[in-house]
């Protein structure tokens, strides 16, 4: 088994000397500074880089510079998303980011975890679990988002809340650690009818 394979597995593997590994990575890598310079208005060149970036990304997704991804082809984003500044997607293993969601600025979400072991740890060794952001979530700025999390459809996360458990639907959930603080209801309506 190679050790891309491990890895989409969500076994442990060489992370840092595998040649096939580091090779997508650092192909990832330009793609991102290329994106990342390239000027706003540029809106064709940025679409084209973002294609070859991230193959499963919806058509009418809006990111901003700066962007970061490890492999890019392991984020699956649904239409009508809009990343902000800063965000960084370590997808070792899938991230799914469903429809409709607002990532806030600074973003990150970190699907590799390391050994506990140092020795173990030097050696190179990690292991990818997947994060799922499922549809209408806001993320706000400064959210750090841990292996193998899902945030439910329509939950809103507080912004430098820290996320290492799975947060259910339609909740307000804020802190470090990141914890439901009350359910999203009708009473949260703006009224704009004077």
């Amino acid at each position: 088994m190679t050790e891309k394979e491990k890895m989409q597995k969500g076994m442990w593997y060489d992370a840092n000397y595998d040649k096939e590994l580091l090779a997508e990575r650092l192909e990832a890598d330009d793609l991102c500074h290329e994106f990342n310079q390239t000027r706003p208005k540029d809106v064709a060149k940025r679409e084209a880089l973002l294609a070859k970036l991230l193959p499963n990304k919806a058509k009418d997704v809006s990111i901003l510079a700066p962007f970061y991804v490890d492999y890019g082809k392991n984020c699956i984003i649904g239409e009508s998303c809009f990343i902000n500044h800063g965000a960084y997607l370590m997808d070792c293993a899938t991230i799914k980011i469903g429809k409709n969601c607002f990532i806030g600025p600074n973003c990150g979400m970190y699907t590799a975890s390391h050994p506990i072991i140092a020795e173990e740890r030097n050696e190179g060794f990690e292991k990818a679990t997947p994060i799922t952001i499922e549809d209408n979530v806001w993320l706000g700025g400064d959210v750090t988002i841990l292996p193998g999390v899902t945030i439910g459809e329509g939950s809103i996360i507080g912004a430098k809340s820290l996320v290492c458990k799975d947060i259910p639907p339609n909740v307000v959930a804020v802190g470090n650690p990141c914890k439901p603080i009350r359910t999203i209801g009708e009473n949260d309506r703006i009224n704009l009818k004077k």
